[in-house]
């Protein structure tokens, strides 16, 4: 593969929908691809926008009573208040776009290995419940398309985001085609931890070699024992030292060797893969970008070999 075939999810909506105070995290999903372009890593081809994902398969992973609160924009003010961000149709809309950009990645990734999404990693989001800046988890939805169609037998999550993955852990819970790994900190949101398949909590100042060393002797092994044909990995970069809610520190440097290790394990055990963004706070909006970016460069580096 090269660079030229590389599948990116990327809408302008990911960015707009939201009253000024909330957009500074969103700045980020304008600025990685035009990023990417300027450095050459990607064309305006690479870019794919999504339609919004269909109620139907919506309905495969989140409730009835949920789905339709969203769509009639009805959540109560304390389930906005879980969800950090007013309810509005635009901010419903750019979800449903989220997440079928995840599914378009998954079914590229099955013919060509890899495939990213400049958003997703909605992993607060509950079957019946949004929490924690999520509405709907974007790889619940598209791990339940994937099993539906029988794209998938076993599904192995990734989840390096500094949060835990709780949505996505309750989801999956008794589901033993999805296996669910978070890797996160132990006194970071939320708060209240749900039970992944495989949990390992960091403690907070956790440092780069310490990152590294954990993530290196658990995830080989997960995959000989999950034994997936398919993988979602959220490459959250609110790890890096720098983030204003992360509590860790590991710097750009192991951030991206973390990206390098994940992607080309995968790629050597063929292993698909869709990534979804996740999570990044860092003060100055040029260290998330960095580390974003960095994720993209390693996909094109290690999927072109």
């Amino acid at each position: 593969m090269n660079p030229s075939a590389l599948y990116i999810a990327y809408d302008p909506v990911y960015a707009h929908p939201l009253p000024a105070g909330h957009r500074f995290p969103m700045l980020k999903y304008e600025l990685i691809p035009g990023q990417l372009i300027y450095e050459g890593i990607i064309s305006e081809q690479n870019l794919n926008t999504p339609d919004p994902c269909s109620e139907e398969i919506i309905l495969m992973t989140h409730t009835p009573a949920y789905l339709q609160k969203l769509s009639e924009q009805t959540l109560s003010a304390k389930e906005q208040r879980h969800i950090g961000f007013p309810q509005s149709p635009e901010l419903t809309r750019r979800e449903f776009i989220i997440t079928q950009g995840t599914i378009n990645c998954s079914l590229h990734a099955l013919q060509h290995g890899i495939a990213l999404n400049v958003a997703g990693g909605t992993h607060h989001a509950f079957a019946d419940h949004g929490e924690g800046f999520c509405l709907l988890n974007d790889f619940a939805v598209a791990a339940n398309y994937l099993l539906h169609h029988q794209l998938a037998r076993q599904i192995l999550i990734i989840d390096l985001d500094v949060h835990q993955g709780n949505g996505t852990a309750a989801i999956f819970k008794d589901n033993p085609a999805v296996f669910t790994f978070s890797m996160h900190g132990r006194h970071n949101y939320p708060f209240h931890k749900e039970s992944s398949d495989l949990d390992i909590p960091l403690e907070d100042g956790t440092d780069s070699a310490t990152y590294l060393g954990l993530l290196q002797d658990h995830l080989p092994g997960l995959t000989r024992q999950v034994q997936p044909d398919f993988a979602f990995y959220l490459s959250g970069v609110d790890i890096l030292s720098t983030d204003a809610f992360g509590k860790l520190k590991v710097s750009m440097d192991a951030c991206r060797e973390r990206d390098h290790f994940v992607l080309k394990l995968l790629k050597d055990a063929n292993i698909p893969c869709a990534v979804s963004m996740g999570g990044g706070y860092s003060p100055d909006v040029r260290d998330i970008v960095t580390a974003h970016v960095n994720t993209f460069k390693e996909a094109a580096s290690i999927y072109q070999q």
